[in-house]
């Protein structure tokens, strides 16, 4: 008859628990993975089968008893870390939506909304079409499996209980919304710089003539600027999209202190 002391039955539960909590938490925020149509027992269950896998390969946890306040405490620095690192990547599809609503106001097109199924919030249709073409792009470039194997090399550079994020980590991750911004502003210049310059002209050409309905002739010219500029630059949103990926990785990569 096989026994088991309590003592490696808490070790056991250690070794499996903490991993899982990291897992979990990234998932949590990640993109695609965090997405409102993914029930939450498949992304526990991804977690779990996940964990199951990277455990073998981990160095051993620290003797701590899972269930004490050092534990519990462990458990939420775990917690915290993979958090920060979907927060990070969950950015870059954001500066994607915020660019794209931003042109969608330009072109009049602000009251086609509809609701983000990642945000659970509504969204103009134009950053929504966007954010999927976006998430097509990420999974056709392997992405989540990047992000799976980078989470798996964070054990290594920041085992389990040799401390968590420091504040300065935290200063990284708010700087780094300064970059969803500026990605924003990548990803809408050509349709907005088209669309002012359009605006612009209108302008110019109701002060010629200022008996020249402006909402009859203005909005369709402006919508169908906007619509003919995306079509062009769509391709574009590729070497977008890899640009911001390339420097969320290493966003996340500096704050494991890799």
């Amino acid at each position: 008859m096989i026994e088991f002391s309590e003592t490696q039955l808490l070790s056991w539960i250690a070794q499996f628990l903490w991993p899982f909590f990291r897992i979990a938490g990234m998932l949590m925020v990640a993109p695609l993975f965090a997405s409102s149509f993914i029930p939450v027992r498949i992304r526990l269950v991804v977690a779990l089968s996940l964990s199951a896998a990277i455990v073998p390969m981990l160095p051993p946890p620290p003797e701590v008893i899972p269930f004490s306040a050092q534990g519990l405490f462990i458990g939420v620095q775990q917690l915290v870390i993979g958090m920060a690192a979907g927060f990070v990547l969950q950015l870059v599809f954001d500066a994607i939506v915020v660019g794209f609503q931003t042109v969608a106001m330009s072109m009049g097109l602000g009251f086609a909304v509809m609701v983000d199924n990642q945000r659970g919030q509504q969204v103009p249709m134009l950053s929504q079409f966007h954010f999927i073409i976006a998430i097509l792009l990420f999974l056709a470039m392997d992405g989540h499996l990047m992000m799976i194997g980078l989470l798996i090399d964070s054990f290594e550079h920041l085992p389990v209980g040799e401390g968590g994020l420091d504040p300065e980590s935290f200063r990284q991750i708010a700087a780094w919304g300064t970059h969803m911004f500026a990605g924003a502003l990548r990803v809408a210049l050509p349709a907005a710089t088209a669309i002012l310059l359009v605006n612009l002209s209108i302008g110019v050409i109701s002060r010629a003539a200022p008996t020249l309905n402006l909402f009859a002739v203005g909005f369709p010219i402006t919508m169908l600027t906007g619509y003919l500029v995306m079509m062009v630059s769509l391709p574009m949103l590729d070497f977008s999209l890899r640009l911001l990926l390339e420097q969320a990785w290493a966003s996340i990569f500096a704050l494991w202190g890799g």
